[in-house]
């Protein structure tokens, strides 16, 4: 970065990340992302990640966009609660998805955003559980 210009915070891409999706602007989301980012959503097994691994690296995190982010209708954010830590913050909240054939579903979670070296997202790492998901008309 030059001289006076300040790096973003973990806080201020993870501000990014959420709008980027709110918005639909797949080329700003994955723009976002480090060469070598991690996205586990939700962290650890599940039907959008069944060995729990994470989506790894450019391809992965595109491929997870448009297989569970881009097929929805929209998808909106209730931040509660942020905290930053170093080049981490945990941000405590609802994300609400609605489908594109209408109806969706809501569900309460901690979304954690890490900054990288190069001042871009490194991971994201989403703490929320299947059988906590709420239907919506």
């Amino acid at each position: 970065m030059s001289a006076g210009v300040e790096e973003p915070t973990a806080r201020d891409l993870g501000r990014a990340s959420m709008a980027a999706v709110e918005a639909g602007d797949r080329a700003g989301w994955l723009a976002l992302f480090s060469d070598d980012a991690v996205v586990e959503d939700p962290v650890g097994p599940s039907m959008f990640d069944p060995e729990g691994t994470g989506h790894h690296g450019p391809e992965a995190i595109a491929a997870f966009y448009d297989n569970v982010i881009g097929v929805n209708e929209s998808i909106r954010f209730d931040i509660r609660q942020s905290f930053q830590c170093g080049d981490e913050v945990a941000n405590v909240g609802l994300i609400r998805i609605t489908f594109a054939g209408g109806g969706g579903v809501e569900v309460d979670g901690v979304y954690c955003y890490r900054r990288s070296a190069d001042g871009r997202l490194a991971g994201i790492r989403a703490f929320w559980e299947p059988d906590q998901i709420r239907s919506f008309e």
